[in-house]
C-alpha cells in the first residue's frame, strides 16, 4: 500500500446500476470507477467476488477461486456477439434490491445461451483465449466445473447428499461422471472464463484511472464448496463429509450468543504438510485480480474459534491457535513481489493476534462506530480518531454494519451527547461528520460505504449478521449521485490532503 494518504469507497459490485436485476462489471461499472477517478477517490473495494450459494452470502462462495457468473454482464456479451438484442428483451427488473432468485434464475439460461452460441460459431481469437485461460487454471477450474455441474444435475443439493461414490469421490464414479456431464462441465469452464474476461477488462480500466481495487476473502470456506469436496484432508470432517468441528465467534457485539457460522474448521497441521499449497495458490490468484487483499477475520490466523458442530450456537466453543507467521511466511517465499494486505482485526482482539499482525506489518482495521460507543479515550485500542494509527484503515462502518445514520439513530442519549461534543456538530449530517473524521485522521486510507456517502437510514443496510434473509440486496441507482454529493465529496478529500498523486502534480 502508497505511503500517500489516500480515500475511497465500499461498494459491493452486485449493489451497481443496472437493467439485469443485480450490478455487474458492464457499464455502471465504469461508470463508478469515472466516479471515484472524478472525485479525487484512489480504491474502490468490494466483498469476495465468489460464486454464491445458499443464503446469497458472498462470504460463503463455492469455491476459493472461481468468480461469481452473477456479475458478467450481458451489455459485453452482447456488444462481443455472444447474445442477441432478443436475448435482452422483456425485462422487467427491480432496480432497488436484488431479487437473487429471479435474476438466477434468468441470468444462468442467459449464459447458456451464450456458451452455445460459442459453441456453435466459435469466433477464433475468443476460443484461443479460453483454451489458454482454461489450461492456466487448470488446477482448480476442473475441479471447480465438475462440482458445479455435479450441483446442477443433483437438483443443488449440498455434496453430503450425492451418491456415496462422489462424496467418496472414488476415481471410477469421477470419471463416469465427468463423461456423462461433459457439456455441462464445459459450459461452466466457459462462464468462468468470460467472469474472468471481464473482470481483467475492467480491472485494467481501473488501473488507467488510477483507482486500486480491494478484494476481500474470508479465512474460511464454505462447507458446500468445490474446495472443500475436492480436498476432504485439508478439514476435521467425519466419514460421512460432514463437519465435526465448525467455525464462527464467541459472543460479541453482534450477537449474545456468538456467531455460528458453520464452516469446517481447516486441519492445519495437514495443510503444512502439504506445504500449504491451498494458501498459496489462493494468495496468488487474489494478487494477480485485485491490488490489494483484505483477509476477512484474520485474528483466526492466530487463535480460531472452534465449535462441536452439534451445538446449535457459538457459546460453547473454544480458541484453538492457528498456523500463525509461518503461514505467510511460506506464502512470501513463494509469491513474487509484495503482498498488499489489510488485516481485519475487528473483535477479541488478544496479545498473540497483535504480536501476528505487528510482526507481518499489515495494517489492520478501525471502525468509527465502535469508537464512539466506547464513550471514552483510555483504551489504547479504542477507533475513537484520536487513539487512530498511521498503519491502520480506517472504516466510517462496514458492510456488517448498520449505515451511520442507522445506526445514529439507535444510540442512547448518552452516546449521542458525547459524539456531538467530540466531533463538535449537531450532527445534522451525522455521516457527513464520521466521513470528515475518517478523512482527517492520521490512518493511510479511510474507506466508507457507499450508503454513508448518500446519506442513507437502516433500509439501506447491506447485511445484518444472525439474520438469514434480506441480506446483500442493496441497489444504488445513478440518481443518488448528484452534484452536491460529488462537490461535498472532492472538498473533503483535498481538505484533508487524500487527493491522489498523479492529480497533485497535474
Amino acid at each position: 500500500m502508497t505511503d500517500h494518504r489516500a480515500s475511497g469507497i465500499l461498494l459491493h459490485p452486485t449493489s451497481l446500476p443496472s437493467s439485469w436485476g443485480i450490478g455487474d462489471f458492464g457499464p455502471s461499472a465504469r461508470n463508478f470507477i469515472d466516479f471515484l477517478s472524478s472525485c479525487g477517490q484512489s480504491v474502490w473495494q468490494m466483498l469476495p467476488i465468489g460464486p454464491t450459494g445458499y443464503g446469497d452470502s458472498p462470504y460463503q462462495s463455492l469455491s476459493a477461486f472461481a468468480g461469481n457468473p452473477m456479475l458478467i454482464s450481458p451489455d459485453i456479451l452482447f456488444k462481443e456477439g455472444l447474445l442477441s438484442e432478443s436475448d435482452l428483451e422483456n425485462i422487467d427488473f427491480s432496480r432497488d434490491s436484488v431479487d437473487y432468485a429471479n435474476v438466477i434464475h434468468w441470468k444462468q439460461k442467459l449464459l447458456s445461451k451464450a456458451y452455445r452460441n460459442h459453441v456453435e460459431a466459435p469466433e477464433a481469437k475468443l476460443e484461443h483465449e479460453y483454451k489458454a485461460f482454461a489450461k492456466k487454471h487448470a488446477s482448480w477450474l476442473d475441479d471447480y466445473a465438475l462440482f458445479a455441474a455435479l450441483k446442477e444435475h443433483f437438483d443443488l443439493k449440498p455434496w453430503t447428499e450425492w451418491p456415496e461414490e462422489l462424496i467418496k469421490r472414488r476415481a471410477k464414479a469421477l470419471k463416469k461422471f465427468s463423461i456423462k456431464l461433459k457439456d455441462l462441465i464445459d459450459e461452466h469452464r466457459f462462464v468462468q472464463f468470460l467472469f474472468f474476461k471481464q473482470w481483467d477488462d475492467l480491472h485494467e480500466y481501473a488501473r488507467l484511472k488510477h483507482i486500486s481495487i480491494i478484494g476481500d476473502i474470508p479465512i474460511f470456506l464454505a462447507h458446500d464448496s468445490s474446495d472443500v469436496w475436492s480436498h476432504q484432508e485439508w478439514f476435521f470432517l467425519d466419514e460421512d463429509g460432514y463437519p465435526t468441528v465448525i467455525a464462527g465467534v464467541p459472543p460479541d457485539y453482534f450477537s449474545a450468543t456468538g456467531q455460528r457460522w458453520g464452516n469446517p474448521i481447516y486441519n492445519w497441521n495437514r495443510l503444512e504438510k502439504d506445504g500449504y499449497s491451498f494458501w498459496i495458490e489462493r494468495i496468488r490468484l487474489l494478487s494477480e485480480i485485485f491490488d490489494i487483499i483484505r483477509i476477512d477475520h484474520f485474528r483466526g490466523f492466530a487463535g480460531y474459534w472452534e465449535i462441536p458442530a452439534s451445538e446449535e450456537t457459538a457459546i460453547n466453543g473454544e480458541w484453538k491457535k492457528g498456523p500463525g507467521a509461518k503461514l505467510f511466511h511460506c506464502i512470501n517465499n513463494a509469491i513474487d513481489g509484495e503482498l498488499n494486505i489489510i488485516a481485519e482485526d475487528l473483535g477479541i482482539i488478544t496479545d498473540d493476534v497483535t504480536a501476528l499482525i505487528d510482526e507481518l506489518g499489515y495494517p489492520g482495521m478501525a471502525v468509527l462506530q465502535f469508537g464512539f460507543e466506547s464513550m471514552n479515550g483510555s483504551d489504547e485500542t479504542s477507533f475513537l480518531p484520536h487513539n487512530l494509527r498511521k498503519n491502520q484503515v480506517v472504516y466510517t462502518a462496514t458492510h456488517d454494519n448498520d449505515t451511520t445514520v442507522g445506526w445514529w439513530n439507535k444510540q442512547s442519549d448518552d452516546i449521542q451527547d458525547f459524539t456531538r461534543r467530540y466531533l463538535s456538530t449537531d450532527a445534522m449530517t451525522i455521516h457527513r461528520d464520521f466521513m470528515r473524521a475518517a478523512l482527517s485522521s492520521v490512518c493511510k486510507l479511510a474507506i466508507f460505504p457507499m450508503q454513508d456517502l448518500l446519506g442513507l437510514g437502516s433500509e439501506a443496510c447491506m447485511n445484518r449478521p444472525g439474520t438469514a434473509s434480506g441480506n446483500w440486496q442493496w441497489r444504488f441507482t445513478e440518481k443518488m449521485l448528484t452534484e452536491t454529493v460529488k462537490e461535498d465529496l472532492i472538498e473533503m478529500t483535498r481538505l484533508y490532503g487524500r487527493e491522489p498523486t498523479h492529480l497533485l502534480k497535474s
